[in-house]
């Protein structure tokens, strides 16, 4: 913490006095600190709001709700209002019922007295109020369980295989020496530049030969080999020294030993940053779960929210919530790998 304050009170100018430098580098961190966040805490904030405060217009940024108050010789609690009388008083009044443009009130404190008030002079009372129930009833009514299961079994499985197939071909493109070596690694990088839309009917009709479709593998395996993964690992894998390799193999180790116990170790902050990349691509996967799981048993969490989405009428109440919980294992795999990233990307093998 105290490296921390140290850094961010730092200062430009003569004995430590604001610069005007110091003035556009603040603005610019702050802004792009709210450009980043706002949407995620305006997220956080509507799980909490009730069905009928997220259609309110204009949208308010806390979760409010109207105050409801007991009223002897009513059964249920009656919604309270600030209205401004003729003689320009104030009262907080409930309302009892409302007709088309008048509504009929009466005071908490003498309930056999009606009086009659146009609508536009009252105002609703509210506080803050958060809905847990957004939370609560999709989780006793939606599958979630099995949903949350679905998504870390695809996620962890794809992610493994991803790392190893990807730093396998990340090691013989940077370490071998062979005919058409740049070639191949040309060929893998201008994958990149195929939308996705063209090979999504060749790879579900290869999966329906297989008999993967409303599998899990059939969701795992075709992303497995990413051109970016490979890209990433070999350009960090030529930064590993061959020397280290040729002293491995005259003590007689294995290229698998080299490849397992020198290579890989060497390449973590790399492999780190692939996976944080690759656990990110693999949760929030929504398109091709949709279209090769079909029973509900086998949804992922980000499929599974569909199921809000009705012809009618969308729950956005209860997939804000989901998408709230979608969110946190995302965030604690960043939590615990972000250091590597800036080494994975910007540091060489050994120093």
């Amino acid at each position: 913490m105290s490296a921390a304050r140290t850094f961010l009170s730092r200062r430009r100018g003569h004995k430590g006095r604001f610069d005007w430098s110091d003035v556009l580098t603040y603005a610019y961190l702050i802004a792009g600190v709210l450009i980043m966040f706002s949407p995620v805490i305006w997220t956080v904030a509507s799980s909490f709001k009730t069905k009928a405060a997220l259609t309110e217009f204009p949208p308010t940024f806390l979760p409010l709700a109207q105050v409801e108050l007991e009223v002897e010789g009513f059964d249920d609690p009656l919604p309270l209002y600030e209205v401004a009388m003729e003689d320009g008083v104030v009262r907080q009044l409930v309302q009892v019922r409302r007709v088309g443009i008048e509504a009929q009130m009466i005071d908490p404190a003498s309930p056999d007295d009606i009086i009659k008030v146009k609508i536009a002079q009252r105002k609703p009372v509210r506080k803050v109020q958060l809905a847990w129930n957004n939370y609560v009833e999709p989780l006793r009514s939606f599958k979630f369980i099995t949903y949350f299961r679905n998504s870390i079994i695809v996620t962890v499985v794809a992610t493994i295989i991803t790392l190893i197939i990807n730093s396998m071909a990340a090691f013989a493109l940077s370490k071998y020496e062979f005919r058409g070596r740049n070639l191949i690694f040309v060929i893998i990088i201008s994958t990149l530049m195929i939308p996705i839309s063209v090979i999504l009917v060749p790879v579900f009709l290869v999966l329906l030969n297989f008999g993967w479709i409303n599998s899990l593998w059939g969701v795992i395996i075709p992303g497995a080999a990413t051109p970016t993964g490979v890209f990433l690992l070999r350009q960090y894998m030529l930064t590993i020294p061959d020397d280290l390799m040729a002293s491995a193999r005259i003590d007689g180790a294995s290229e698998w030993r080299i490849y397992w116990q020198i290579v890989l170790p060497l390449a973590a902050p790399a492999l780190a940053v692939l996976a944080i990349f690759s656990v990110m691509w693999r949760w929030n996967d929504f398109l091709w779960p949709f279209l090769v799981l079909t029973q509900s048993e086998l949804f992922t969490l980000q499929v599974g929210l569909n199921a809000f989405q009705g012809e009618l009428d969308t729950q956005w109440h209860f997939i804000l919530a989901m998408t709230v919980l979608t969110l946190l294992p995302i965030t604690v795999v960043f939590a615990f790998l972000q250091r590597f990233i800036t080494t994975g990307v910007a540091s060489t093998g050994i120093k």
